[in-house]
């Protein structure tokens, strides 16, 4: 495994690891705070692409960005809030945070994290929990998948791709053939144990620059959908995985498959 990535905010910059603690609901922190819109609406690049120049990292319990720390709220009276299809609560985290993000953003948001007594049940061939991520616990990619994108893509002319823009959180080197990740169905890491859920159908997403926030396509997608075509629409490109046994992963563990498709 080369690369862990941490998204404290969901629709944010992520940071890498060097180890995390592995949760039911994925990688600890990891999308258990979002941005919501004045009706409680998660926010996302798809529609705010300068989500992904915002970089904010929790530390000693504080939400720091951009020189301003903010306390987590870690429980207080709910509001309610919407994640695609799923309606369900969070922590508002104040006045203080949302007028930064507010500002940030150019418009009204507010900032909220999950309650201590969340449970949202995922969906797919492997079932569990997950916090606002948007459908899973984990999202798993290998380094040979992103190589054969990018051979396509510099084979149509454009520029090649950096994993960041496929917001994976757990990166494997190793796997000689693209898309071995879609193969597997159980896995362990460390003393973590993953089930394959289902294929991840990207948005438009990968087409943001994930350092800039600015748009930047067609690529990925265009050559994605030369090879990739979900028979339901859009196009695959990771595993999105849930977490069978908890524990501790880093940077440098073996992956072993317990299981394949």
């Amino acid at each position: 495994m080369s690369e862990l990535v941490v998204y404290p905010v969901k629709g944010c910059g992520g940071h890498s690891v060097a180890s995390s603690v592995v949760e039911p609901t994925g990688l600890h922190d990891d999308r258990m705070m979002m941005l919501v819109d004045d009706d409680g609406v998660f926010l996302s690049q798809r529609k705010i692409p300068e989500m992904a120049a915002l970089r904010p990292s929790l530390v000693d319990s504080s939400l720091s960005i951009g020189g301003e720390s903010f306390p987590v709220v870690v429980d207080g009276p709910r509001v309610p809030v919407v994640v695609h299809t799923w309606q369900g609560s969070g922590i508002d985290q104040g006045d203080a945070a949302a007028a930064y993000f507010s500002h940030a953003l150019g418009k009204s948001v507010r900032l909220v994290r999950t309650p201590p007594d969340l449970h949202r049940e995922t969906t797919g061939e492997t079932t569990g929990l997950v916090g606002y991520a948007d459908g899973n616990a984990l999202l798993v990619l290998s380094l040979s998948s992103l190589d054969g994108l990018n051979e396509r893509i510099l084979e149509r002319g454009g520029e090649p791709v950096p994993m960041n823009r496929f917001r994976p959180n757990v990166v494997v080197s190793g796997w000689p053939e693209p898309h071995t990740e879609d193969r597997v169905r159980r896995a362990a890491i460390g003393d973590v144990e993953l089930a394959y859920a289902k294929d991840c159908v990207r948005c438009a997403v990968p087409m943001v620059d994930q350092e800039t926030g600015l748009k930047d396509g067609p690529e990925p997608i265009r050559s994605l959908a030369t090879y990739r075509r979900d028979p339901d629409g859009g196009v695959t490109f990771g595993m999105k995985a849930q977490v069978v046994r908890t524990g501790t992963i880093s940077v440098g563990d073996k992956i072993d498959v317990l299981e394949w498709a």
